[in-house]
């Protein structure tokens, strides 16, 4: 049994890049010193150079990806949105709430940034971080009636073409009734959390993380009505992959897991059932976090947090003009 005033965090770690590896180095040192054990993988402790007697006795190691979440507090992610999505596939049975610090590109789900380890840390000890709940995906296919796969998404599940040369045909269905038979590369279904990634470089919506809905994107569609549709949260997708022998098509879900579809197979696309829970240092508006990952323009903003802004710097500087 494991004691209950235990506080335990398992650091998953993106090996292959250096400053990963110094990154998560420097955590496993910080929060072990304050008394935290940290669980690793067995495999990326050896990556990072972490010796098993090494940081003894604050440090666990584990060969099971699979119960590597039992019992922590918090997954300390170190990477890009790709590692996070990684660590909701180790932890998504165990329901972790997970920190991402950001050695990305974009890094829309990470909430912390390299240079911020010393802040981070110190969050952690004091539990200073919120949970937040985003909706995810149930993803069933099945062929004549029988269940050939089962997995679910954080950010999307994506219908596609195998071969570049042909195009597949899908017939979409909503809620149980016929929306749409399209000649197309393929079909996209997002949640709010994935509308900023595959979603929105197919030109699907960008839909704020407390909206509950799911998007749905055609690609490439031969058809006169192939728009990107937001349906409700409680609503059910299916893409039945029809059977004329136009291509062969894959399910892709997070970019990490695929299933081959045979022709008639039918994939169900639902609100998942388990939740991605995903810690908050900060309280910044969703507005703010799109400025700064996507890097948009905002010079000449005259808002009211604006006006707040200038006041603030116009107050300060007279204090200390004062002092001076």
């Amino acid at each position: 049994m494991t004691a209950p005033d235990v506080r335990r965090v398992l650091l998953l770690a993106h090996t292959g890049r250096p400053a990963a590896r110094s990154v998560a180095r420097s955590f496993v040192a910080g929060l072990t010193a304050h008394g935290l054990v940290v669980r690793l993988l067995a495999s990326e402790a050896k990556d990072l150079g972490v010796e098993p007697g090494e940081f003894a006795p604050a440090l666990e190691l584990t060969e099971s990806e699979s119960e590597a979440g039992r019992d922590c507090e918090l997954a300390l992610v170190i990477g890009g949105d790709g590692s996070i999505l990684r660590a909701a596939e180790i932890t998504h049975s165990d329901r972790t709430p997970l920190l991402g610090v950001n050695l990305g590109h974009v890094g829309f789900l990470a909430e912390a940034e390299p240079e911020e380890v010393e802040s981070t840390i110190e969050a952690i000890v004091s539990s200073r971080y919120t949970v937040e709940d985003r909706l995810t995906l149930d993803v069933q296919v099945t062929l004549d009636g029988a269940v050939i796969a089962s997995t679910f998404a954080v950010n999307e599940a994506s219908v596609e073409k195998s071969a570049r040369e042909r195009m597949i045909e899908v017939l979409v269905e909503i809620d149980g009734r016929p929306l749409s038979r399209w000649a197309c590369d393929g079909v996209v279904c997002a949640t709010p959390t994935g509308s900023t990634a595959y979603n929105f470089s197919a030109g699907g919506p960008i839909v704020w993380p407390q909206v509950e809905a799911l998007c749905l994107v055609p690609l490439s569609a031969h058809a006169l009505f192939a728009r990107p549709m937001v349906t409700g949260p409680d609503s059910v997708i299916a893409i039945e992959v029809v059977e004329r022998p136009d291509g062969a098509a894959v399910l892709w879900c997070d970019g990490r897991r695929t299933v081959d579809l045979p022709l008639g197979a039918r994939i169900e696309v639902s609100r998942g059932s388990e939740p991605v829970r995903l810690a908050r240092l900060h309280e910044a508006p969703f507005t703010d976090r799109l400025v700064a990952k996507f890097g948009l323009p905002v010079q000449g903003w005259r808002g009211e947090g604006a006006r707040r802004l200038r006041d603030s710097a116009d107050a300060r500087d007279e204090t200390e003009g004062e002092q001076a």
